[in-house]
């Protein structure tokens, strides 16, 4: 994307006469004031994303790159971020990147807020363009960011589009790739504890281990959802525990949820590897924190960071990366299996 891609086409009073509203009503809208009427701020949104508008106040920004800052949005709630270290090593991967260069790092952490205090914020001009990490399905909100500045993803877009510049891991692989080394253990109950169904990465290490277990002719030993949280994969395990049978293997989705997963199984008195094996998902300090050890799925955060960094400092400069950069993922065998 160059700049002269992202420079609008569309006139503000295209939109306004597509809105059935007036230029300054438009305007207000575009600026962030709140004096408009909910039937008009949504006539004009819509408005917005039908004709790709692009406010020539943030095209403005775009070529003289006046602001040098950058934005990394994750619509999540503070203790998910904080209480997560995969977000910690994307920070830290951005932050690197940027380091080489002249841009500051502003940290957006929103979910979905009708009132679009972030929105309007990001859509000012305020930033030359943005990362956002750990999207969902109802984080609509983005694509009015993506609107009008550069976005690079952190994992596969909810609505991938083919303009679209995302930096990801083989997550699909990766569940493959654990489900399978469960079974060359011999393990035929396998289960698996997911993300969140509207995160494209929990669907896609869902898929992986789907693939596993039906190339190898078994069934399923049952699927819950642990929200990527330990108290998430804790519920879960209880869940699996309570539903008949139970699983001599389990796949779960992220070190977090495997944290709790294993706090449930010692008080109740399940043994790990020896009687449950455990394959968990991040390689996170949680993994070596936890007893056992937690054998599990290493991605690569920090050079993901890097990454989507550098991605987005090409797309400000003019240049012509990779819409799409995929990075593997590695088995890290310790205690559990």
């Amino acid at each position: 994307m160059s700049i002269d891609s992202v420079r609008a086409s569309v006139t503000i009073e295209e939109v306004a006469a597509a809105a059935g509203v007036s230029r300054s009503t438009v305007s207000r809208v575009v600026n962030g004031s709140t004096a408009v009427s909910p039937e008009a701020l949504d006539a004009v949104r819509k408005a917005i994303a039908e004709l790709n508008y692009v406010p020539n106040r943030a095209a403005r920004s775009l070529a003289s790159k006046q602001t040098h800052a950058i934005a990394l949005v994750v619509p999540e709630d503070t203790t998910r971020f904080f209480g997560d270290p995969f977000f910690a090593a994307i920070v830290s991967g951005i932050n690197a990147r940027l380091g080489r260069t002249d841009y500051v790092l502003n940290l957006f952490i929103a979910s979905d807020d009708p009132g679009d205090k972030t929105t309007s914020y990001l859509r000012s001009g305020a930033v030359d363009g943005a990362i956002v990490v750990s999207h969902h399905t109802s984080d609509t909100f983005i694509d009015r960011i993506a609107a009008v500045v550069p976005v690079v993803y952190g994992g596969r877009p909810v609505r991938e589009r083919e303009r679209d510049y995302y930096v990801d891991v083989d997550n699909i692989r990766g569940g493959r790739e654990a489900t399978e080394f469960l079974i060359d253990r011999g393990h035929t109950r396998i289960a698996t504890i997911t993300g969140p169904s509207d995160m494209p990465a929990a669907v896609d290490r869902l898929d992986g281990y789907r693939q596993a277990v039906a190339a190898h002719g078994l069934t399923p030993a049952g699927v819950e959802d642990g929200n990527f949280t330990a108290d998430g994969g804790a519920a879960a395990m209880r869940r699996l525990l309570a539903a008949g049978e139970r699983p001599d293997a389990i796949f779960v989705a992220s070190d977090l949820m495997a944290r709790g997963v294993l706090a449930v199984l010692a008080g109740a008195g399940i043994r790990v590897p020896d009687d449950m094996a455990i394959i968990g998902f991040d390689d996170s300090p949680v993994a070596t924190s936890v007893t056992p050890a937690l054998t599990t799925m290493k991605q690569p955060s920090l050079v993901q960071g890097e990454t989507m960094a550098g991605v987005l400092v090409d797309l400000l400069a003019g240049r012509n990366p990779q819409h799409v950069t995929i990075l593997e993922t590695e088995l890290v065998v310790r205690d559990s299996v």
